[in-house]
């Protein structure tokens, strides 16, 4: 089972004179919301996490959509033994989350973690739909919390190219 979450800093607030529903995409997805977020696999009780506080985590969620579709590129789907890889680099920091899929199960791994610990394991479409649910619920907490958010037209292009499965 995967569990997708996320924390927003205190350390680092959006601006309150920020109008949300022009807020463009670099702002979006560099400069707000800032916190932190995790990927878990609650069945082994492992988890990938952040504790930096500074995380962009729509950011987080878009590129963690973005990099399921990348990883299912080959056309042989989950009947292909080779092998794809994805890396999710964090902006502020030279840490990524490195992503390999084969057959249908993609590993996760972070470069912080120790090298004797073996990566996170998930079904390709677990995760896909985890994935874009973590997207959705996310932007639902962000536009209840941001007047106007839900006005932006970059939200609604987000949502429009990676609806819930």
């Amino acid at each position: 089972m995967i569990d997708l979450g996320y924390s927003l800093s205190r350390r680092f607030p959006d601006p309150p004179q920020m109008d949300y529903r022009t807020a463009d995409v670099h702002a979006l997805r560099h400069d707000l919301f800032c916190g932190d977020v995790y990927i878990a696999d609650t069945k082994a009780d492992r988890e990938l996490s952040t504790s930096w506080g500074w995380v962009p985590v729509l950011d987080f969620a878009w590129a963690l959509c973005d990099i399921v579709e990348q990883l299912d590129r080959d056309p042989r789907g989950n009947r292909s033994a080779r092998t794809i890889h994805a890396e999710l680099d964090f902006t502020e920091s030279s840490d990524r989350l490195l992503f390999e899929r084969r057959f249908g199960w993609v590993d996760i791994d972070a470069d912080w973690m120790p090298a004797d610990e073996p990566p996170l394991s998930f079904n390709h479409s677990a995760l896909r739909r985890e994935a874009r649910d973590f997207l959705h619920d996310l932007i639902a907490d962000l536009t209840d919390m941001h007047d106007g958010l839900d006005d932006n037209p970059v939200i609604w292009d987000l949502q429009a190219r990676f609806p819930r499965v």
